[in-house]
Formats: structure tokens, sequence, C-alpha cells
């Protein structure tokens, strides 16, 4: 017998029996990364998570006789929605067994959620905040999960949902380097250079968190405006650019941390991290007692980059910020001698990005593909 419930969110085991549902389903599977428990915890949490200042979301667990087969959760971005004219709703952590019947009893309700709302098209995965990652994998499937800020999922996940009448609204793409292939043409060296000597637009690089700290808030506002063009955007509320960048300041290695600077004003940044994916597999959720001390030294084993955040206000994209944004790139990958670099999710749409990361030495290896359903 299936049956789908709302999770009681006053109800820990009810919050606790959602969130093991894939720690069950994906038990050993050697290219999942769990994500840390609390993290999850907190998207439940409406008093805490700020992105409930200003939207809502529930969410669903699907039971076959006793036994949780799958979860969703249906969000409305009201932010989103105001921003853009829409009236969509997103969903986020599906999590399901190879069973239809579960899946679309999920979604139904799903579907009864957003219209109970006046919502007129649903869209996802598509989660609480922009560290959250898009899309269901559709191909890579033999390489590991980024860390926790790209989702992992079986190949069956995209059958699941097509059968349900989603399509695509929007492919998410991911590149690797190697050092031995990354090549930038002598033409972008000169232009980085030509930009510094001017002095219009310069690197700042930090050496301690202290430091990095003292350009928390103009680093957030660059964050909040340099999207604006994308696909994804919608203005992020003050403490939701606090919640982006205390989450990046928890793994940040300064020194990995770039900003292109303007005057006084930041107007690009790049965000590299240490891939410490190996290590939240180990940790299986938990940081404690172990799962951070082993975190921490994975930070110096790991041989891969994730290089999760790189943008530049629009109106600096050519004059010479991307120049300047790639050799920082360059600079990041050869000076801690990372032999591979992830590039995180560039929307298709993104078409001069994706072709740059190709010319200079991107493989393509992994597609996201975010759905679509009119209802």
């Amino acid at each position: 017998m299936l049956t789908i419930e709302q999770v009681d969110l006053r109800s820990k085991p009810q919050i606790r029996r959602f969130i093991d549902i894939p720690y069950r389903l994906y038990a050993k599977h050697p290219q999942w990364v769990p994500p840390l428990r609390m993290d999850v915890e907190l998207m439940l949490n409406k008093q805490k998570h700020p992105f409930y200042e200003h939207s809502d979301a529930d969410f669903f667990v699907a039971l076959r006789d006793g036994r949780a087969a799958g979860r969703l959760a249906v969000l409305e971005n009201r932010a989103f929605n105001q921003y853009h004219g829409t009236h969509q709703a997103q969903f986020y952590l599906f999590e399901c067994e190879d069973d239809q019947a579960a899946a679309n009893g999920l979604f139904e309700k799903g579907f009864e959620w957003a219209r109970s709302r006046g919502l007129d098209k649903v869209v996802g995965p598509k989660g609480f905040g922009p560290l959250d990652g898009y899309g269901l994998l559709i191909d890579g499937f033999e390489h590991r999960q980024m860390m926790t800020m790209m989702n992992y999922n079986y190949p069956y996940y995209p059958r699941l949902v097509e059968a349900l009448g989603f399509h695509k609204e929007v492919d998410f793409i991911s590149c690797y380097l190697t050092a031995e292939s990354f090549h930038l043409p002598d033409r972008i060296h000169s232009i980085a250079e030509r930009v510094q000597q001017r002095g219009t637009l310069r690197v700042k690089r930090f050496a301690s968190k202290k430091e990095l700290k003292q350009w928390i808030d103009r680093i957030g506002t660059a964050y909040n405006n340099a999207f604006v063009n994308n696909w994804e955007y919608y203005p992020l509320a003050q403490r939701e650019i606090k919640f982006v960048v205390d989450n990046i300041m928890l793994v940040a290695e300064p020194r990995m941390i770039k900003i292109i600077i303007h005057g006084e004003d930041v107007v690009g940044f790049l965000f590299a991290f240490h891939d410490v994916s190996a290590a939240l597999q180990r940790a299986r959720g938990h940081l404690f007692p172990f799962g951070l001390f082993d975190l921490l030294l994975e930070m110096r084993r790991t041989k891969w980059a994730a290089i999760n955040g790189a943008g530049i206000l629009p109106e600096f994209q050519g004059r010479g910020g991307n120049a300047l944004l790639y050799t920082e790139m360059e600079h990041t990958i050869l000076d801690f001698k990372f032999q591979y670099a992830d590039l995180t999710q560039v929307a298709d749409t993104a078409v001069q990005m994706r072709s740059d990361l190709v010319n200079i030495g991107g493989k393509l290896y992994k597609t996201h593909r975010v759905y679509v359903k009119e209802l």
C-alpha cells in the first residue's frame, strides 16, 4: 500500500525519516557524497533558514507498506517570482526508489500544493539558495559528486520525472581541467597585464581569513549583482547574502579567494576550494567527532580544486575583467599544485562562458538538467 504524508516540521522523528532516505538509497555508493545532516535539517527549519523570510516550502514522504520509498520538497520562491513576473513552484530534495507510483504520488501532492497557491508551473530541481546546486544528473554518472553543491542521482531519476510530463528547462554543464591541459592563449595574458598596468581593474588577494572578513560585505554585494543576467537570478535578501558568504567562509582557503576591484568596489570574484568530497563520504553526514579533523586533512591531500563561483559585474565584462578571472584561475591551479580542477555548473544559456571554458582546455563531463512542467 502506498501513502503520501506531509512532514510535520514539529516532529523530530518525521524530520529524521525525511533526511535518512538518501543515506539508505545510496549506502556505499562510490560516487555519492552525503550532505551534512545539519545542512539538510536547516532547510526544514522555517525559523532559522533565511529563505523563509520571504518564501515558503513543504516536504512530503512516500510510504510503501510503512517503509519510506521517496521524498520531495516543494517551494514557492516569492522573491524569484516577483522579480521575473512568474508564478512558478520549485521542487528539490527529490529522492526515490525505482518506483514510478511512488514518484507519481509525491509529485501529485506537489502539484496540488502549487495549484493551491495559484502557481502555474513546477521547475526543478532548484533549491533554497545559490549553493544548493541545480538539476538532475543526466550525464556523467561514473564521476564522483563534487562536494555537496552539485547533485548526484541514479540514472533512473530522469525517467521517473519525464514520465510525469516534465521536459527540459535548462541544462547546467560542468567541465574539468587538468593542470597539463590548461592553456590560456597569449592574448589573455596580454589583456590581463594591460588592464592591471592601467590600474582601472586590480586583483585583490588575501593572506588570512581576518583580512578576507574585512571585504565580506562588499564581496556579498558583488555576488548578488554579478549574475543579474543569469537564468536562475533573483536579488538575495541581506541575510541570504550573509548566509551564502558565511558558508563559503567555512571552507575557504583565503589564498584561493580572489576578487577584482574597481576603485574600492568589488566588481568580480573567483571562489576556488579544495575538493573535500572524499572526506565528506567518510564523515557520512556528521562533522563530529572526527569528520572535521579528517576534512582538514583532506584539504592537504586532495589533488582536485573545485571552482564553484566566478563572476564579474555585467558592466565590466569585455573590459578585461574576464581575462583577469582566467589568469587568476590559472594561478590558483598552478600555485597550489592541483592536478585537476572542476568548473561547476555553467548554464547552457551562458554560451560565451561555455566557449571560454572549452578554449582554455576544459572537458565537458557532467550535465545536470532542470525540468519544467506546466500545470
